[in-house]
């Protein structure tokens, strides 16, 4: 049989959860589905490159398993029983569960959750709209970003850095906590392109051997939580060796004699008891950026995912500023661009209805909240009724067992939008299907590079599946809030409306016709050479953890966050994270995975296929002592719960150390509870945020 020919090229973005936001060409076959997607080749960021698990997205938009009809539970929670409703019947179920709670506790006992399944900025951030029009209990955004964003901005003011574009232009590029040829394919592309053109050097600091760390030419294994440790020793040699910057100190930063102080007893020594590096692996790296002017340090979330995240992120970023590489195209450093973009969401989100004495709930935090802890719920009603879009979390929330404990109460009504039947979709009261983000029109910003990106309906949607926006609209009329402005308009109509709010010319046309915008601001701007986004300039060796501004500070009702208090006047290695002791003797990191990202992918065959199932890596020295074959099933647990899965012997891993790769489907486990049942939800100093690589565990046969 022969296959359906490619009759045209669409163009579009990629939507998932990652910071390339790569641009997108995609085969639309004769049939009306789709082929191969590649990445845009005159997008000079993505430049024709993207990951595998994206490139057969056909595999996933056309699976035989995808949600095709609404489901109304048959049976108790948690059962395989179902029956299928029609979309007005499962809408106004939706709308009559909201209006009970509402009527029984009040507004705030709904709790519309959502996160970042998809980055559409109409898709994605609509349902705040109906938030705030019913005044339902807001979400704090706690689970990805707070740690990384808030180190960031400690330092610089502002959530921008170098072109990323410029690692291509560096003679030594750092990535530094993040496995980027699994999560980041671009930052490869370019770091590729400056070995190859410039001869620059590849150094990658992470806790294990993984696929980014196996293409560097410097390779930095530390034990999970002290890249602090590592980034004072660089600084150190610095000042000791005559390395650092002074013109640049004194010029821009607030208060390097401070600093150098600080750093007189943080030695390559001190540093290398703690990370478990050499001495000489440290004194060789900061002799290499000592001498290499266009060192760019790519910093990545992964290494900020401890509970002392946020000092690590300031101290790694405070490298840069010691040894004066901002000021050389191809050095400085960069972590997300999500202040160049200027998109103002007020209409998409409803802001105008935003009442800031409606509690927030922290989004990390569901099991806690939904199984009634009192300070969870900032000392509000309980949460009875729930829309989930975007997110799977009864799979990706630590405290799994308490998240789905609280899903499964039979007081609390789930509705959950979705495009496959996830762990968290079994839990649910009802289930009605979403399209893909190739059967509906929407906008994106990529936090890891530098360009607004269109994404426009290219095919049919199956006839059963409806958007998230059809959703939001479609309850605003039932529950009386459709006559507010910013409802009844199209998808077109809002990202219309957003570019014209945001000061971008033309609107949908003038975007789909360009495809692209590139906001990356000027070198001396990128380079903070006007000047560190602080009132005197400087960049902040000194934050000020407490009274900081910062991109997602929480609300005045949540407060400060964590043991803030323990917070370093510099930066400084903290022992906040969770150290091993004679019941929990190792570490455990929560990684990513190639073929996956967060959950989703995790349903399709090649991918499957390709991770092939879910395994525990430990050290040969540490099996060797427990007595542990390759192979073998073991159960690894602490005080939130304990999981059976297999062991992989290997010495990618550091001893002490064991790394789990990937959100496998909770049934994919032996007890199918999967590795969030390890993690815990207590919130990081000083702005709050989940530490999913910061674990200590036992492990037992």
């Amino acid at each position: 049989m022969n296959k359906p020919l490619p009759i045209a090229i669409g163009h579009s973005a990629c939507p998932h959860d990652c910071p390339s936001t790569c641009a997108l060409d995609v085969e639309i076959l004769e049939n009306g589905q789709i082929g191969r997607l590649r990445g845009a080749a005159q997008n000079d960021y993505t430049a024709g490159v993207i990951c595998a698990k994206v490139a057969r997205y056909a595999e996933r938009i056309h699976h035989a398993k995808r949600l095709l009809k609404p489901l109304q539970r048959v049976g108790e929670k948690g059962g395989s029983e179902w029956r299928e409703i029609s979309w007005d019947d499962a809408l106004d179920l939706i709308a009559e569960r909201f209006v009970a709670a509402e009527q029984k506790d009040g507004s705030e006992a709904v709790w519309p959750y959502q996160y970042a399944g998809t980055m559409g900025l109409v898709q994605r951030d609509g349902i705040h709209r109906l938030r705030h029009a019913k005044r339902y209990s807001g979400q704090f955004d706690s689970i990805c970003t707070n740690m990384a964003w808030s180190g960031w901005f400690a330092g610089a003011g502002a959530m921008r850095g170098s072109d990323p574009r410029e690692i291509a232009k560096s003679d030594c590029v750092v990535i530094w906590g993040t496995n980027a040829v699994a999560t980041q394919v671009n930052v490869m592309t370019h770091a590729a392109k400056a070995r190859k053109d410039r001869g620059a050097k590849i150094v990658v600091i992470d806790i294990y051997d993984n696929a980014t760390m196996k293409q560097a030419d410097l390779k930095l294994k530390l034990r999970p939580g002290t890249d602090a440790a590592l980034a004072c020793a660089l600084m150190h040699v610095g000042f000791r060796d005559g390395t650092a910057d002074r013109d640049y100190l004194s010029r821009y930063t607030d208060d390097p004699q401070g600093l150098e102080a600080h750093l007189q007893t943080r030695t390559p020594e001190w540093a290398a008891a703690i990370t478990g590096l050499s001495v000489e692996e440290i004194e060789a790296f900061a002799a290499l950026i000592g001498k290499t002017p266009r060192t760019f340090f790519r910093l990545g979330y992964g290494f900020t995912r401890q509970r002392n995240g946020v000092v690590a992120m300031h101290a790694a970023m405070s490298v840069p500023a010691v040894y004066g590489h901002w000021r050389h195209e191809g050095g400085g450093a960069f972590h997300s661009n999500s202040d160049i973009f200027g998109l103002d969401k007020s209409e998409i989100m409803g802001a105008a209805y935003r009442d800031p004495s409606i509690r927030h709930l922290d989004q990390s935090r569901i099991g806690a909240v939904l199984t009634g802890d009192r300070e969870a719920l900032s000392g509000g009603p309980p949460v009875t009724a729930m829309l989930i879009q975007n997110t799977n979390p009864a799979n990706v929330c630590p405290e799994q067992r308490l998240v789905r404990r609280g899903l499964a109460r039979d007081d609390l009504f789930v509705a959950v939008h979705e495009q496959f039947m996830t762990d968290t979709a079994k839990l649910a009261d009802l289930v009605i299907p979403a399209t893909m983000f190739l059967e509906h029109d929407d906008i994106y910003r990529g936090g890891g590079q530098n360009h607004i990106v269109l994404g426009p309906k290219l095919v049919e949607p199956p006839q059963t599946v409806r958007t998230n926006h059809f959703v939001v609209e479609e309850l605003a009329k039932r529950l009386g809030v459709a006559d507010r402005p910013g409802f009844g308009k199209s998808e077109r109509e809002l990202i219309d409306g957003l570019l014209e709010l945001s000061g971008e010319p033309g609107g949908y046309e003038a975007l789909k016709a360009g495809r692209w915008i590139d906001k990356q601001p000027d070198f001396a701007t990128a380079h903070f050479l006007k000047g560190f986004d602080w009132p005197d300039g400087k960049f902040r060796f000194k934050p000020n953890w407490q009274g900081s501004m910062a991109p997602n500070r929480p609300p005045e009702s949540l407060g400060l966050q964590g043991p803030h208090g323990a917070l370093p006047e510099f930066p400084d290695h903290v022992e906040l994270i969770e150290t091993t002791d004679e019941l929990h003797p190792y570490r455990l990191a929560t990684s990513p995975a190639r073929q996956f990202l967060n959950s989703t992918f995790a349903e399709t065959g090649g991918s499957r296929q390709r991770e092939g199932e879910p395994a525990l890596m430990i050290h040969p020295d540490d099996a060797a002592r427990e007595g542990f074959r390759d192979g073998a099933v073991v159960t690894i647990g602490n005080e939130r719960g304990e999981v059976r899965v297999k062991l992989q012997v290997s010495y990618t891993v550091k001893p002490g150390v064991v790394i789990h790769e990937g959100l496998w489907a909770n049934d994919d486990f032996l007890d199918s509870e999967g590795i969030n049942t390890l993690t815990g939800a207590d919130p990081v100093a000083p702005f709050g945020g989940a530490a999913f690589h910061d674990n200590r565990v036992w492990l037992r046969g």
